[in-house]
């Protein structure tokens, strides 16, 4: 290529826009002779691996309009990276990609439990869900792995087995974060349905009913949602301590697991 030649691609490569689908790993900048008498570009932009990690993040949390919602896009940030540190240890299922996630950084009057489908990236549920009594009136403000706390406990649970009790039919959950919510199965924190989780209870007092610490939902949603997330699901529940903590935030893990996942992302430069 003369010099006139790699003075016109360079040229080029500095005007042209382009956008691209880039997969999960680190892409770089091609310049190619074509067969006649000027160059042709092609550029794919060069980005690392963390920054595709965030590309995935925003565009699905764009895609599923999480924002109209109201869920805080670093809550899902933190939701996601959970996910896929979880991914590597095998008790999430690879065959459902469903994420929960719960913000008691939000009022119990307000909807604040999201379903999101990883694999077609739709919101499948946004409603309300009530926090443990000992936690607070309408704010969360205080969570408790202990027995007979009556609070809510944050962080990242698996969901397990389904059955019948007192509040029909219920889910089990498994606390993953040691000193936060591993006592959930000793505790009883279920999912179940409960008719103090309603628009028409808010209406009455201001606010919601609260559980002994379980992530109670509305009656009518309880058999869909539980059947929806049953099963080795991820289940995120965050809220404004600021001492919590996680072994599944480790951003180098998360990153390193969504690189093997096979997901593409779309980038533009």
């Amino acid at each position: 290529m003369n010099t006139v030649y790699a003075f016109g691609a360079l040229l080029a490569i500095s005007i042209l826009p382009a956008i691209s689908w880039v997969s999960a790993k680190k892409t770089q900048l091609e310049v190619f002779d074509a067969p006649s008498d000027s160059a042709s570009v092609k550029i794919t932009p060069s980005y690392s691996n963390t920054q595709l990690f965030d590309q995935y993040v925003e565009s699905s949390y764009n895609e599923t309009n999480l924002a109209e919602s109201g869920l805080d896009s670093a809550v899902y940030r933190k939701a996601l990276v959970g996910y896929f540190n979880l991914k590597k240890t095998n008790l999430v299922s690879p065959e459902r990609q469903i994420v929960t996630i719960i913000d008691f950084n939000r009022k119990s009057s307000q909807k604040r439990l999201w379903i999101v489908d990883l694999a077609s990236n739709k919101l499948l549920f946004h409603t309300l869900v009530a926090h443990g009594q000992g936690s607070g009136g309408d704010m969360a403000t205080n969570f408790s792995n202990t027995e007979n706390s009556h609070q809510s406990s944050l962080g990242f649970y698996i969901t397990s087995e389904t059955y019948f009790g007192k509040h029909g039919l219920s889910m089990k959950l498994e606390g993953m974060d040691k000193g936060f919510n591993t006592n959930a199965r000793d505790r009883a924190v279920v999912v179940h349905g409960a008719e103090y989780v309603s628009q028409a209870f808010v209406n009455k007092t201001g606010r919601l009913g609260r559980s002994h610490g379980c992530p109670a939902l509305p009656v009518d949603l309880t058999k869909t949602i539980i059947n929806t997330i049953k099963g080795q699901t991820l289940l995120f529940i965050n809220g404004p301590a600021t001492n919590y903590s996680s072994n599944y935030l480790d951003q180098e893990v998360a990153v390193s697991n969504f690189l093997n996942s096979g997901k593409t992302v779309q980038a533009s430069i």
